[in-house]
């Protein structure tokens, strides 16, 4: 009995010694740290961003549904917009709030507690930090409409956080942001090759990428509020923004999960078949013989023929163009902004008189020849496409807003948020009917059940500010 005694008191009195922090070190897996470091949760935040925006997975993510460049086979909710059935307007919420601002917001919180920074590496990282912020809050603001902004990402202040008017509040305040730290990438120092997957540390890369986004915040307003908007576009260009592909804000996906593109595990690692090329762009691409269809789809149905499922509608895979064989690379690269984007923003901008360069021609065509370029295009595929007359900028049939949208929405193919933007801005191309609800194409998503359930008195309030809580109320800027 004795023996098994002094052990026991002799590892009483080991624990009696102990601090209180040595004491919480024994609960500690050291496999699964509970303290991470600013530069781990930026990097998670902007692999969760990425991974949202390129996911076709139809519990996340139907924006390339929406942009009607795919259609579904055989489960076809989604492609006639049934957003409940799965909960999707809260599942993108929730990612975008909980695993990329909150993520980022305490990577902020880290860098400014950060006493062995320095006061360059500090401003650096928190200029990277605001410029993913901001790029998520405007996507935000671009799906739902008003949005929790002031209160938000303040749980323990605001448990039930209010909705901010998009308008008045949200856009002009994310443009005073932009501006306060576009100058902090000349003399700041950011996180480095590991923690920066988008450009390796190269701040001037990063002060193009937030005058990109400010060029797109800018243009969003050209319709509702022209002042602000001229002075935030001619602004963002003469700061520089993004010039060639070589600019085109990336994350490279690896070869193996899972780190590998979304696209991949929904089109491949599944062994599903859910999705086709939709009719609505093949149709288009072939009236203009468009130099990218091999590579937007696959040659299945046979040589130089591509046909899209109609949309909305249940549709053959094997009978239907596949999505192209880029899309099923585990390799393939994420894009938020590309140089492709910004073109046809200069190109509306040009044709509004403001001051940014060049002439309306000119960077129509700049964004046609980057997105033929960036998807494998030769040089006289792009000759050829441009000189067709049906494409080329002086005789193409309709207004501005048609040639651009129609031109700058091709472009945007697998990148569906931007795509179906572009269409609620521009109002073109003309979109299929849903052949199955035969409803039009949502003009945002509607707001999450939960905050429904849980957030009422604030939900209610937001409903009503913006003309109803549904996918056919238009958003402050689509005013056309």
């Amino acid at each position: 009995m004795r023996k098994i005694f002094i052990p026991i008191l002799s590892l009483s009195l080991i624990f009696s010694c102990m601090s209180d922090d040595q004491y919480d070190d024994l609960n500690k897996d050291p496999k699964n740290p509970t303290q991470v470091t600013e530069d781990v949760l930026f990097t998670s935040a902007t692999k969760s961003l990425f991974d949202q925006m390129s996911s076709t997975n139809v519990n996340n993510n139907v924006f390339k549904l929406f942009a009607q460049y795919f259609t579904q086979t055989t489960y076809i909710d989604e492609s006639n917009y049934d957003l409940n059935g799965r909960t999707i307007t809260d599942s993108h919420w929730t990612e975008m709030y909980s695993n990329v601002l909150f993520d980022l917001n305490d990577s902020k919180e880290k860098v400014i507690a950060n006493a062995e920074l320095t006061s360059e590496e500090k401003e650096g990282r928190l200029a990277q930090i605001e410029v993913l912020s901001i790029y998520t809050w405007q996507q935000l603001v671009d799906t739902f409409g008003d949005i929790p902004y002031t209160e938000a990402l303040k749980i323990e202040e605001f448990s039930l956080p209010a909705y901010d008017d998009a308008e008045t509040v949200i856009y002009p305040d994310l443009i005073d942001r932009i501006d306060a730290v576009i100058a902090n990438f000349d003399s700041g120092e950011g996180f480095g090759s590991v923690g920066d997957r988008i450009y390796g540390g190269d701040m001037t890369a990063w002060k193009k990428f937030a005058n990109s986004l400010k060029l797109r915040l800018g243009i969003r307003l050209t319709d509702i509020n022209p002042t602000l908007a001229r002075s935030t576009v001619e602004s963002a260009v003469a700061s520089g923004v993004f010039t060639s592909n070589a600019d085109n804000a990336l994350l490279n996906y690896q070869s193996a999960t899972p780190n590998t593109n979304p696209l991949w595990v929904d089109l491949v690692e599944s062994g599903r078949q859910d999705f086709v090329a939709a009719n609505t762009i093949v149709d288009i691409m072939n009236d203009l013989d468009d130099p990218r269809r091999p590579f937007y789809f696959r040659e299945n149905v046979g040589p130089d023929t591509y046909v899209g499922g109609d949309y909305g509608d249940s549709n053959s895979y094997t009978t239907n163009s596949q999505l192209g064989d880029l899309l099923h690379e585990a390799t393939f690269a994420g894009v938020l902004i590309d140089y492709s984007e910004v073109s046809f923003y200069l190109a509306e901008a040009a044709e509004r008189t403001y001051a940014v360069g060049g002439t309306a021609t000119e960077f129509y065509n700049n964004g046609i020849t980057a997105s033929i370029e960036y998807w494998g295009g030769e040089t006289t595929d792009i000759t050829n496409y441009l000189a067709d007359p049906e494409v080329d900028y002086a005789s193409a049939s309709g207004t501005w807003r048609e040639k651009i949208g129609t031109q700058f929405w091709l472009a945007m193919y697998n990148r569906g948020f931007e795509g179906w933007t572009v269409w609620r801005k521009y109002d073109y191309p003309v979109m299929n009917i849903a052949v199955e609800s035969e409803n039009p194409v949502p003009l945002r998503y509607t707001y999450p059940v939960d905050e429904q359930n849980l957030n009422v008195d604030n939900w209610d309030a937001a409903s009503a500010a913006i003309g109803g809580d549904s996918q056919t109320t238009k958003l402050f800027w689509d005013i056309m």
